[in-house]
């Protein structure tokens, strides 16, 4: 007999429904949680914060009678031949089938922030190179390769994208941020989101909320932000993600914000998130998050108190592991509404067909990294280096024949390697373990895009010197960026600004590239540099791409997702700050950033013409559309980033001197023009007021096509203004410019 919840005809709340009502109350809080099989028998350090404190070894004959929710990264804990991967994880599913009376399968996640993180496969570039590409059509198409992988070896869930919005760059976690500007990061993310959910994959957005802007730039620290800041700088990207990218599931952030920790705050799981912004998916804990509330937090006493606040706050599922939720008596009501949640999740991936099985043992080796993957790596690489100055020395002369390359991460392929890598993840831990994907340093790059140069050591012997400085990423404190690993300022790492002094005062001229996961102050060195070359963590293909820059192989066309200060010690600023942020007589310290953000250089130039406007009023439930044509005016093909601004004079509360509201990637041949339109709607002009309300109000906008955020770069300035009554704007709102390149 065929119950209706095993009926595929029927639909996903409806199935998931009527299996609830058959389960025993034990096995519905055993789709609450998952098991993280090998987890404590990993060496050395911790994959997740206070992984071997929290983590405790589950009987898996036990538990298995009830069910299980989900399997923690089958591939992403040790080294596994992918092969033998997909063959144990159907092995377990299978073991996971047919210990529960409904034969349920458990759903398994993995992380996927620069790639499959799993051994063998493609490393792409970390998030804040997205950023660098102001690509998301790239991004997109990415994000649906890593899905396709994911899926084709058994995985339903990717812990990805991260969605905060780069408060300070000490931060250890910026790397895996796409940037400091709100609408960069909802664009580029929700494209992310849009991939990975047309592959099949529940995308999982992190870190739901205010994480990214803890005092001091701490990990874990509380995040001193008021409701404006929250509304209008760090939700924005979830809320566009959610909307218009359909991701599945968010995982609540580690930080509390003014004393009430993520997990455990209702206004923000169950009332913005699922009554204003109407999500119907699922809400992840962060890994031993809801331990956190009694260990760290201390808002409970005791794991059952941990587990009765998250999930009236509107947690659904504890992540990695079982710890609290299996602790003691909870709410019949809260669990039934979270196993809803979970059931019809599974349901949407086929797991309550009974036709489902698992992807069955390959007969042939697993290629994840094959041939089109590692060349998306590599477009997304060289669209993501950025060219921050250069005095002619790039691209290199031809007649440059001998060329010193130094600095520690010249020749060392972690250069390239954020910490959500594998690598970096897991084989830390391995060190007898091969990288399992080749990974060409810079200066291997180099031999192989020069073959007719001598590399030397010394910078006196040489006619240019290239000196690579930057990052090793690692996981708390086992590297200079990462999670966990922090700074107390923006100087360059280790001691590399004094090998940089020395490289400068051998007279060689000198090309800085800094390979890292967020920017550092380069105001002592930048204007002594030939040239300086800025990529972050580009990945398995970032050597080549970094190399072709040089060479000019690459016309580079990144643009800076995150500022990079003067002085190390000028933070925490954002360009987003009001007047009284910004530069002026009221204080010693100048905050502006050596670079600013958008900013990046060409090897050819482009002409802006001068725009036209459809309409330079328009009410306040309007739009109007920009015109400008762009031309290469140079000898080479390249991409012109056209940036939007939006100016607002005077408002109701201190409001940024401008701030992204759109952006156009132009690729153009030597000599060729385009016509880019950016349809901008008055919504875009909303911010909250002092009520609380977000609000569109007459008057008079400034929209400021600019070559980077800072005020000299601005090409055109387009006076608009906004007619009609204020208008008091929510969930419906449009969130987006929209771009036409002709």
């Amino acid at each position: 007999m065929i119950h209706p919840w095993q009926d595929p005809a029927l639909p996903a709340g409806v199935r998931a429904a009527d299996l609830l009502a058959r389960m025993t109350p034990q096995e519905k809080i055993a789709q609450l949680y998952g098991v993280w099989p090998g987890s404590n028998e990993t060496p050395g350090g911790d994959m997740a914060p206070l992984q071997h404190a929290l983590s405790e070894d589950v009987d898996l004959t036990e538990v298995l009678p009830d069910g299980l929710g989900q399997l923690t990264r089958p591939f992403g804990t040790s080294p596994v031949e992918p092969a033998e991967g997909v063959a144990r994880l159907a092995s377990l599913q299978e073991r996971v089938r047919g210990a529960n009376r409904f034969r349920l399968p458990a759903l398994a996640h993995e992380e996927c922030l620069t790639g499959f993180a799993a051994w063998q496969a493609t490393i792409f570039p970390t998030p804040l190179a997205w950023g660098a590409s102001f690509d998301p059509a790239l991004v997109k198409e990415m994000a649906s390769a890593i899905g396709a992988s994911m899926k084709s070896v058994g995985i339903h869930q990717g812990l990805a994208p991260v969605l905060d919005v780069v408060r300070d760059p000490r931060w250890g976690r910026t790397e895996e941020s796409i940037g400091e500007d709100p609408y960069l990061v909802a664009t580029v993310g929700t494209a992310y989101v849009q991939g990975l959910e047309e592959a099949g994959i529940v995308s999982t957005l992190k870190h739901f909320a205010g994480y990214s802007a803890s005092r001091g730039a701490r990990n874990h620290a509380p995040a001193s932000i008021g409701p404006r800041e929250l509304a209008d700088v760090l939700l924005p990207p979830f809320e566009m993600a959610l909307r218009d990218g359909g991701a599945r599931s968010v995982m609540a952030a580690y930080n509390d914000i003014d004393g009430v920790p993520a997990h455990a705050d209702r206004r923000l799981l169950t009332e913005l998130l699922r009554e204003n912004w109407q999500f119907t998916g699922t809400v992840v804990s962060d890994y031993f998050g809801v331990s956190f509330l009694e260990t760290a937090h201390q808002l409970v006493d005791s794991p059952a108190g941990a587990a009765a606040l998250a999930l009236a706050a509107g947690v659904d599922v504890e992540l990695p592991a079982v710890r609290c939720l299996g602790s003691g008596p909870l709410d019949e009501e809260l669990v039934d509404r979270a196993a809803l949640r979970v059931l019809t999740q599974k349901c949407e991936l086929g797991l309550l067909d009974p036709d489902w099985t698992p992807p069955a043992a390959p007969s042939a080796p697993v290629d994840l990294d094959p041939p089109h993957m590692r060349v998306l790596a590599r477009r997304l690489a060289e669209e993501s280096v950025v060219l921050l100055s250069n005095d002619g020395t790039l691209p290199l002369a031809p007649e440059v024949r001998r060329i010193a390359v130094l600095g520690p991460l010249a020749d060392d392929p972690a250069a390239m390697l954020g910490c959500y890598t594998f690598p970096r993840h897991v084989l830390l831990d391995h060190p007898e373990v091969p990288m399992g994907v080749a990974v060409p340093t810079l200066l291997e790059a180099l031999r192989a895009e020069l073959p007719d140069v001598e590399f030397v050591d010394d910078p006196v012997a040489a006619e240019l010197c290239v000196v690579a400085v930057g990052d090793r990423s690692g996981l708390f404190g086992r590297g200079t960026s990462g999670e966990g690993c922090d700074a107390a300022d923006l100087e360059l790492p280790e001691g590399q600004g004094a090998l940089l002094d020395k490289a400068l005062a051998s007279g060689t001229p000198v090309v800085l590239v800094v390979l890292s996961g967020r920017p550092y102050a380069l105001g002592r060195w930048a204007d002594r540099c030939g040239a300086v070359v800025q990529a972050f963590f580009p990945g398995e293909e970032g050597g080549p791409a970094v190399a072709g820059v040089l060479s000019g192989r690459v016309n580079p066309s990144g643009r800076l997702p995150v500022s990079v200060p003067r002085d190390p010690a000028g933070q925490p600023w954002t360009y987003l700050a009001p007047p009284l942020g910004q530069r002026g007589g009221a204080s010693s310290l100048d905050p502006t950033p050596l670079f600013p953000f958008g900013h990046g250089l060409s090897y050819t130039t482009y002409d802006w013409q001068q725009p036209s406007v459809d309409a330079g009023a328009f009410p306040t439930d309007g739009e109007t559309t920009l015109r400008l044509t762009v031309r290469n005016t140079g000898k080479r093909p390249g991409a012109e980033v056209v940036q939007l601004y939006l100016h607002d004079p005077v408002g109701k509360v201190a409001r940024p001197v401008s701030r992204l509201v759109g952006h156009a990637r132009v690729p153009l041949e030597a000599g060729e023009s385009a016509e880019v339109h950016f349809t901008f709607p008055a919504d875009l002009a909303a911010y909250t007021g002092p009520d609380g309300n977000r609000i569109v109000e007459p008057g008079e906008l400034e929209l400021r096509l600019a070559a980077s955020c800072a005020g000299g770069d601005v090409r055109h300035a387009v006076p608009v203004t906004l007619t009609g009554p204020e208008r008091v704007v929510g969930r419906e709102r449009r969130m987006r410019c929209e771009v036409r390149v002709k």
